[in-house]
This record gives C-alpha cells, sequence and structure tokens, in this order.
C-alpha cells in the first residue's frame, strides 16, 4: 500500500486522518535509460502484497504483458508488522532472490532512515539489492508503454496512444473517488468526514454502472489500463470495503451491471488468476486494528458467485484487441483456486 498505511504502526488506522501520499522514490525504468535504469530482463524484481490494490494491477498487468521471465516477483506477507512488508511466506523469511528479510532493507539502500512509509508495489535492482522506484501511478503505464520489447507475442495495448485523454479521465475519476474514496471512508475519524467519503464512492460507481451497461469496458472495445485500476478495487469490495471500511450502502452483488462487469473481468485470464482473497481479508481485518481491534477476520463472503456466467460478451468487445490472450498462470503464482478452498 502506499505511504500512509505505513506511518504510525497499525494501531493508528482508524484514528488519524487519511491522506494518500505521493510516491517518493519516482524514478522510471524505461526503453532508453533515461533515469539510468534501463528495461533489462532479469535486472529487477517486483515486490508486491497480493492484499494491497495498488500491488495488484502491478500483477495484472505483468501477466497480460507476459512480463513473467523477464521481471521475477516477490511475494509479502499480507500481515505487516511494525517493520512493514516483511517476506516470511518464504523459507527462513527471506526473499529467495534479495536474501532481505524486510522490504524496508531495500529502500534503506536506496536512502538511509528515508522517514516515510514502506510501500508495495516496488522495484528493487537485484544486483545490489537497492529499491529503483514505488511509483505505484507510474509503474503500470511503463509497462504497457516502455517494456514493449520484452513484451509477449499477442500483448494487448493497454494504453493505446489514441485513447490515453480519455483513458486519463476516467482514471482520474476513478482515482478519487473510488480507489481512494473507499479509504478515506474507512479511515474517517469523524461523521460527516466519512458520509462525504462513503457519498462519493457510490455516486462514482452509479455513473460508472451509467457508462458500462452499454459497453464492455471503460475505455473502447478493449481492456484498457482504466479496466485494471477500477478491477483492483471492485474485486475487494464485498470481502472488505463493504463491512470493514463501511463502505455498506449496497453490495457489488445487488448492483446488476457492475457485478457482471467484474466477474467478466475476473474470469479473464491475467485477473482472477492474481487475486488472493484470503491475503485481502487477512491483510485488512488484522493489520487495521485501530478500525478492528479483535483481528477477527470474517468468515464471508461467498465466493462461488465469481464463476457465474456474467453475459457481458453480448456488449461486444475484443478483451484482448489484436492480441491474445496469456497462458496459464505458472504453478507457483496462481491463487485464485487456493483462494477459494
Amino acid at each position: 500500500m502506499s505511504h500512509d498505511e505505513g506511518d504510525g504502526g497499525k494501531s493508528a488506522y482508524g484514528h488519524k486522518a487519511f491522506k494518500r501520499s505521493g510516491a517518493h522514490f519516482a524514478d522510471r525504468i524505461t526503453a532508453d535509460g533515461r533515469d539510468g535504469w534501463p528495461v533489462e530482463a532479469g535486472r529487477y524484481r517486483l515486490v508486491v502484497s497480493r492484499a494491497c490494490p495498488w500491488a495488484s494491477r502491478a500483477l495484472v498487468s505483468r501477466r497480460l504483458l507476459g512480463l513473467e521471465d523477464a521481471l521475477s516477483l516477490a511475494v509479502a506477507d499480507p500481515v505487516q508488522d511494525d517493520r512493514s512488508w516483511r517476506f516470511t511466506l518464504d523459507p527462513d523469511g527471506r526473499d529467495p532472490v534479495l536474501g532481505i528479510r524486510y522490504l524496508s532493507e531495500a529502500y534503506d539502500r536506496r536512502e538511509t532512515d528515508y522517514p516515510g512509509g514502506v510501500s508495495v508495489p516496488a522495484i528493487v535492482e537485484v544486483a545490489d539489492g537497492q529499491l529503483v522506484t514505488n511509483d505505484y501511478q507510474q509503474i503500470t503505464l511503463d509497462f504497457a508503454t516502455e517494456w514493449t520489447a520484452l513484451h509477449r507475442a499477442g500483448a494487448p495495448d493497454l494504453y493505446p496512444e489514441n485513447r490515453r485523454d480519455e483513458i486519463d479521465a476516467v482514471m482520474a475519476e476513478v482515482f478519487e473517488e473510488v480507489n481512494n474514496g473507499v479509504y478515506r471512508a474507512g479511515f474517517a475519524t469523524g461523521q460527516q468526514e466519512y458520509e462525504r467519503a462513503c457519498a462519493g464512492v457510490f455516486r462514482r460507481l452509479e455513473l460508472l454502472a451509467q457508462r458500462l451497461a452499454g459497453q464492455r469496458y471503460l475505455v473502447g472495445d478493449t481492456i484498457t489500463e482504466a479496466d485494471i485500476r477500477l478491477f483492483t478495487t471492485l474485486v475487494r469490495f464485498d470481502a472488505v470495503y463493504h463491512g470493514h471500511f463501511k463502505c455498506n450502502r449496497w453490495k457489488l452483488t445487488e448492483n446488476r451491471v457492475l457485478w457482471a462487469y467484474v466477474r467478466d473481468l475476473y474470469q479473464t485470464p491475467g485477473f482472477g488468476d492474481t487475486v488472493d482473497f484470503d491475503h485481502i481479508k487477512r491483510h485488512y481485518y488484522q493489520v487495521h486494528t485501530g478500525i478492528n481491534p479483535t483481528g477477527i477476520v470474517p468468515l464471508g463472503p461467498d465466493l462461488s458467485g465469481w464463476s457465474t456466467p456474467h453475459h457481458r460478451e453480448d456488449l461486444g468487445g475484443r478483451p484482448f484487441g489484436e492480441g491474445t490472450p496469456p497462458g496459464p498462470a505458472r504453478a507457483d503464482e496462481e491463487t485464485a483456486t487456493r483462494s477459494r478452498t
């Protein structure tokens, strides 16, 4: 998650006003290496939490574009301790490639005593173990536009040049009122603050439902970066945002258009196979102790509906444009099946 969730310790969640921080380490990995970080297969490691919607964007993009061989993956434990993201899912509690126990060690190698929070997604240079970037807004855009030499054959164009103005406009609205809005509601410290945020979330969701009633995807007739950014919030909505963040005017399953839309994406290769509901639920309910002091993780919701027919194909559209679906997820990276059991 971004820096605001790493400051002040777990007990601060729900006791201070929410503010989404910008990325402090905003170097870019580009085809021409203009920031000193050229695109190069095997040079970098992507660090994510499967619980985090911001990191999950990178997981989806990496799968759709076929960057798995070029960019290795480190997955942090969904339950942080006071040093933030840790690699306790790996043998001996160390990332097997970077050799570190905490992501903060890569931050320290980049900037000693960096005062901000430790956030995912993060990209770390393998050779020296230092953080390159934690710019969650830019990472996936660069995957789509700067990493093209390493894309798989048939990779979709997730940020088509002739649609970028419209994609940017949609993403800005989604970011402010949906991606960020659920956090403003969940971390609100007063009734009015909460009500404003919650109203904004559902106002935007209703507008998005109107937009999607007659078209399969948010912009044009193919999947774009805008769909990825909306998906990672919607897939978490009933599991954590409805109850834990009090965004409970209605459940996603009660909105015919949005429930069909998110199921369509979930069932598309590259989306649902990156989702881990167990990680999602344990992170939110066990880490945000200011909101949920007991740490109890709810049993629901029922996940069986995610595989039911959505009928969104009746609207037409070409999910991958002129491209093709990604191949099956690797056995060591596939999570959706485990999360349903």
